[in-house]
């Protein structure tokens, strides 16, 4: 099962010139991952596995990668249709999912600018210094 996902990886943007990585550098993964043959099907399309080794390696130093898709996975969570698969197509399914991580982006930077505007030096402003937020009573929205 891991080399079809390892092949589904679509092509990595960089932002930089030339052709674009088509799968990641390295691959972490916890312990019950641990077979040669997993890690012969990284190394095979260039990719360094990371995989801790029952008995050998706690998984300590994988806990700091793991907490990161572990967040994920409740941030996905917390929109009900989609922990227990109600929908029996694979369309509307994959059309929830989108929606559900435009809505954590969406709420990630919301968040972002809140804290941006907060530690601003120039006090409650805009994020440009302009001064403090006027609302426009035509539109109700911020602006300098």
């Amino acid at each position: 099962m891991l080399a079809p996902t390892l092949d589904a990886i679509p092509p990595l943007r960089s932002g930089r010139r030339g052709r674009p990585r088509r799968r990641p550098s390295k691959l972490h993964a916890d312990k019950a991952y641990n077979a040669k043959v997993r890690r012969h099907e990284c190394q095979a399309r260039g990719i360094v596995p990371r995989i801790a080794r029952k008995g050998i390696e706690s998984s300590e130093k994988l806990g700091r990668h793991r907490w990161v898709v572990e967040r994920t996975h409740a941030w996905f969570n917390r929109f009900r249709r989609l922990p227990v698969r109600y929908e029996r197509r694979a369309d509307i399914y994959q059309a929830f999912t989108s929606l559900a991580a435009s809505l954590i982006t969406f709420n990630q930077i919301r968040a972002l600018v809140r804290v941006l505007r907060r530690d601003s030096p120039h006090g409650s402003g805009c994020l440009t210094g302009c001064g403090p937020v006027r609302r426009s009573y035509r539109f109700g929205n911020p602006r300098c």
